[in-house]
């Protein structure tokens, strides 16, 4: 697996790390303890460990690699790098006799990296773009995003053998933008963790997190980029009416001196909800059940989402979310059981839809909530994955390669 940009360890709900770095984590650990051999390469974050291999799971194992100044490019600077990135790729791939029998990248800056593996190894190339670039470019909100991702992601979708679209909307997209066959596409869904996300008591859980039992709490996590739409969700808070006081809990942020926090403050004093409003910073993914639980419900405002995973750990947790119709959650919320997806994204339709749920969720059971999601577990993903792997592994003759260099075929 190649992710140059993002590690899968990296700290959850910075800029460059997201969803994408849990789905890579948790793939990789549940194909790894079915007996597959995964290594993952990204960029090194720091001065220290290059070429450094670490287990991160039963035969999962990270590789850490410098590019440009010790990883601190912003995500579009390390183009120019990814060549220097793919040398060392090689060098290291060499230097521990290592031979794959598939790839799998992950964004474009990976998949051009994946681009020259497949040439110069052989093996079939597989492909998520986990966002589009046309598709953000023609959604208003959204930063636009730089002609050469356009033209990148348009080749890589004619050059590498499988691409996998999270749902069948982004299939469609990936069609239409890039003008590919799509049988030359798979869907296969983001997953949750379900040992990790499950209900916890909601008393119990405002009490460890040292929240107010008498409040409504209103829940967002993910990064404070514009499109994740907060500037929305704050915009919401004041047309809400409820007897109950609210109060509005946002999880992540790369730090309170950040633009971007900074920014979100003002907006929160602008509209006079200072008081309402509780940035908690970073939380690492262990103590996300505890929130999630607390909450009364999980708001998802996003301008645009390939999918959505935040959604799925909430409902695992048994609490309901309202959502703008992004990604999945027109397949993952049952409307006005588990959730609300709010197709007129003004500011006070958003507020309509979390007063609804607010009152509705008092009669809602966590554990229904959660059964709603078990389909999404990892080993479902994982074995559904296979089955992309395997069309992919059936298009290339990778069988004579394996054979010739004496490694085991994929199962």
């Amino acid at each position: 697996m190649i992710s140059v940009h993002s590690s899968p360890i990296g700290e959850l709900g910075t800029n460059d790390t997201g969803g994408m770095s849990v789905y890579i984590r948790e793939l990789a650990r549940e194909l790894g303890s079915r007996g597959h051999q995964v290594d993952i390469y990204t960029r090194l974050l720091n001065s220290n460990g290059n070429g450094r291999k670490q287990t991160l799971a039963e035969n999962v194992h990270l590789i850490n690699l410098r590019i440009g100044d010790n990883g601190h490019l912003q995500r579009f600077e390390l183009y120019p790098h990814l060549v220097d990135f793919f040398r060392a790729l090689e060098a290291f791939r060499q230097r521990e006799g290592l031979h794959y029998d598939l790839i799998h990248s992950h964004y474009w800056l990976s998949g051009r990296v994946g681009e020259w593996a497949q040439d110069r190894w052989d093996v079939p190339h597989v492909l998520k773009y986990h966002t589009l670039a046309a598709v953000k470019n023609n959604t208003p909100g959204a930063e636009k995003e730089p002609e050469l991702r356009v033209v990148t992601e348009k080749h890589l979708a004619k050059t590498c053998h499988r691409l996998l679209a999270a749902t069948e909307t982004e299939k469609e997209q990936v069609v239409r933008y890039y003008g590919v066959p799509s049988d030359t596409i798979g869907v296969v869904p983001c997953g949750v963790n379900l040992e990790l996300f499950r209900p916890v008591d909601r008393s119990e859980a405002r009490q460890r997190l040292g929240f107010p039992q008498d409040e409504a709490i209103v829940l967002y996590v993910g990064r404070f980029a514009p499109l994740k739409g907060i500037r929305r969700l704050l915009e919401a808070m004041p047309y809400l009416t409820c007897q109950k006081r609210v109060r509005l809990v946002i999880v992540g942020g790369d730090g309170a001196q950040t633009p971007e926090s900074r920014r979100l403050l003002d907006l929160s004093r602008d509209w006079g909800i200072q008081e309402q409003v509780h940035f908690a910073g970073r939380i690492k993914q262990e103590h996300l059940p505890l929130h999630y639980s607390a909450a009364n419900l999980l708001v998802v405002p996003s301008h645009y989402e390939s999918f959505g995973l935040v959604a799925l750990e909430a409902l695992a947790c048994g609490t309901p979310v309202v959502a703008t119709p992004v990604g999945a959650m027109e397949n993952i919320l049952r409307e006005g059981e588990t959730g609300k997806v709010v197709h007129d994204v003004s500011a006070q339709s958003l507020a309509e839809a979390i007063e609804t749920m607010l009152r509705k969720g008092r009669m809602l059971s966590a554990e229904t909530i959660r059964s709603s999601i078990l389909e999404y577990g990892w080993s479902e993903v994982a074995s559904a994955t296979i089955d992309e792997y395997t069309v992919a592994l059936g298009e290339h003759p990778i069988e004579s390669y394996a054979v010739r260099r004496g490694a085991a075929s994929i199962r």
